[in-house]
C-alpha cells in the first residue's frame, strides 16, 4: 500500500486521431508523423481538435482504468485574443469550457465517474509553454504584453472572466 495515490490528476484540451502504421503492434505512435485530424470536429486555430465528448470518453476511460477519483488539473483554450473597445470577447473560451463542463458533469452524473475537482488553463495571461508566444492566451485576464516584450503589463477582464466566476460559485 506504501506509494499508492489517492487519485489521479490529469489535463486535457483536445484529442487526436493516428493513423494506422503497418508493424506498429505495439499501438505507439509517432507524433511528427502520424497524427491526423477528424473531420467530424472543429479544430483551433492551433490545430487542436475542439472535442468535449472527447473529455467525457477520457474520464471514463481513466475511472474505468484506476478506479480512483479524478482531479481535472488543466482544461483551456488557447487563442489569439484581440481587445476590441476596451475589451475582449472570447465567447469561443466559453463556449469551449461550457461544452467540457457539461460532459465532465454528464460523466459524473450518468457514468457514475468520481471527479474530485476542475481547474481551469490558467486564470491569467502567460506565455504559451507550447509555443513560447504571448499572442496565444488562456486566461480570463487579459495582460497586456505582446510576444517581443512590449506593452503595458496592465490587467483587464475578459468576457469569460465573469462567466467562469459565476460557474465556480
Amino acid at each position: 500500500k506504501e506509494g499508492c495515490v489517492d487519485y489521479v490528476g490529469f489535463s486535457y484540451y483536445m484529442s487526436f486521431a493516428t493513423q494506422y502504421t503497418q508493424g506498429n503492434e505495439h499501438y505507439d505512435y509517432d507524433e511528427e508523423n502520424m497524427l491526423v485530424r477528424n473531420p467530424y470536429i472543429e479544430a483551433s486555430k492551433w490545430g487542436w481538435q475542439i472535442d468535449p465528448v472527447g473529455f467525457r470518453y477520457s474520464l471514463n476511460w481513466l475511472y474505468d482504468h484506476y478506479r480512483l477519483p479524478l482531479f481535472v488539473v488543466e482544461n483551456g483554450y488557447g487563442e489569439i485574443d484581440q481587445v476590441v473597445d476596451g475589451t475582449v470577447d472570447d465567447t469561443y473560451r466559453i463556449d469551449y469550457m461550457r461544452d467540457h463542463i457539461k460532459e465532465m458533469q454528464l460523466a459524473m452524473s450518468e457514468d457514475g465517474v468520481d471527479v474530485l475537482g476542475y481547474t481551469s488553463w490558467g486564470p491569467i495571461d502567460i506565455v504559451s509553454a507550447g509555443t513560447g508566444e504571448m499572442k496565444k492566451r488562456y486566461g480570463f485576464i487579459y495582460v497586456d504584453k505582446d510576444d517581443e516584450g512590449n506593452g503595458s503589463l496592465e490587467r483587464s477582464k475578459k468576457k469569460s472572466f465573469d462567466w467562469f466566476k459565476r460557474v465556480i460559485e
